[in-house]
């Protein structure tokens, strides 16, 4: 073999060495990135694409320029659970398989966002329906648990449209993905906040708790067994705000349903927690009158009676 062969024999062998790293790599890669049911924690910014309009952000600095207001919310990254729905089908295409550190735009259209403008949305109904202090152009209101806003209002009826107040309009999804989210109580705050815009404390515990069994042998002779059985409770620390939360109030079963689904939970608690200060106890059924160490010849110094001679009529009764 001359020289000029072996030279490019050894090209093709490190040709073929170099393309097998290649491709180990991207299994590596592949193998890595995001999947179905993984926990992230995204910044993200939403945008209309007709008017690049800000109509979401977990950046406080981009809220100020689109003059939200940014004293009603925290703006910080969001956790989501790829698969929960927490985002747009087409953003959430675009998690899966991807790595930390990946970052983009997703173009979503209307139908994958809100949906289309539906014209049979807009109703006429009658303004008795709606309460006297929401009767005003633009209000938002709710008619038979439906969401809507109201358009004109003349005499005694009310033009309301439901439909979506995005409705028709494409979006753009502005990402950076932060990090992959492992511990379940960081998981399990994330989700919560995803649903109430918020994030209450909260902490897992592992507990035993005795369960019965009941067998029944070929005689049917029924045996009662207990064994200690571990299960894994969530509690969650609910705030003021979270408690007056509307969707929290209405669907507190469903929220608590996808806890335990995907965190692998087998119970969750609400811990109410009432500060103390403010008025104190009542003391007594008359609301502090027969409070325990009070003299009572004291306390009568106060009003305009002798206490003496309430003493006398006592003894001589």
């Amino acid at each position: 073999m001359s020289d000029q062969e072996q030279a490019d024999a050894a090209d093709e062998a490190e040709g073929t060495e170099t393309d097998a790293e290649g491709l180990e790599s991207r299994a590596d890669t592949d193998a890595d990135g995001l999947e179905d049911g993984d926990f992230v924690r995204v910044a993200y910014t939403i945008r209309t694409a007709d008017d690049g309009r800000v109509i979401d952000t977990t950046d406080e600095e981009t809220a100020e320029d689109a003059e939200i207001d940014v004293d009603e919310y925290d703006f910080e990254p969001r956790i989501i659970a790829l698969g929960a729905g927490h985002v747009f089908s087409s953003v959430e295409e675009a998690f899966l398989g991807a790595s930390v550190g990946d970052e983009g735009t997703v173009d979503v259209p209307a139908e994958d966002a809100f949906g289309a403008y539906d014209p049979d949305e807009v109703e006429t109904v009658k303004a008795d329906k709606i309460p006297e202090e929401d009767r005003y152009p633009g209000a938002q209101i709710q008619i038979d648990n439906r969401q809507g806003h109201l358009e004109t209002i003349i005499g005694g009826r009310a033009r309301v449209d439901f439909n979506h107040p995005l409705a028709g309009e494409d979006l753009e999804y502005e990402y950076e993905i932060l990090a992959r989210i492992d511990d379940r109580e960081e998981q399990a705050a994330g989700m919560l906040g995803m649903y109430l815009q918020e994030a209450p404390e909260v902490r897992i515990e592992t507990v035993t708790e005795e369960e019965e069994t009941v067998t029944e042998d070929d005689d049917g002779e029924e045996t009662v067994e207990t064994e200690a059985v571990e299960k894994d409770v969530l509690y969650v620390t609910a705030t003021q705000a979270m408690q007056m939360n509307q969707q929290w109030m209405f669907q507190k079963q469903q929220i608590a349903q996808d806890l335990m689904d995907r965190l692998d939970l087998d119970r969750v608690v609400i811990e109410e927690v009432i500060e103390g200060g403010g008025m104190g106890g009542l003391g007594g059924m008359m609301g502090g009158m027969g409070a325990g160490d009070v003299d009572i010849e004291e306390a009568l110094e106060d009003v305009d009676v002798d206490a003496d001679e309430i003493v006398d009529e006592i003894d001589e009764e």
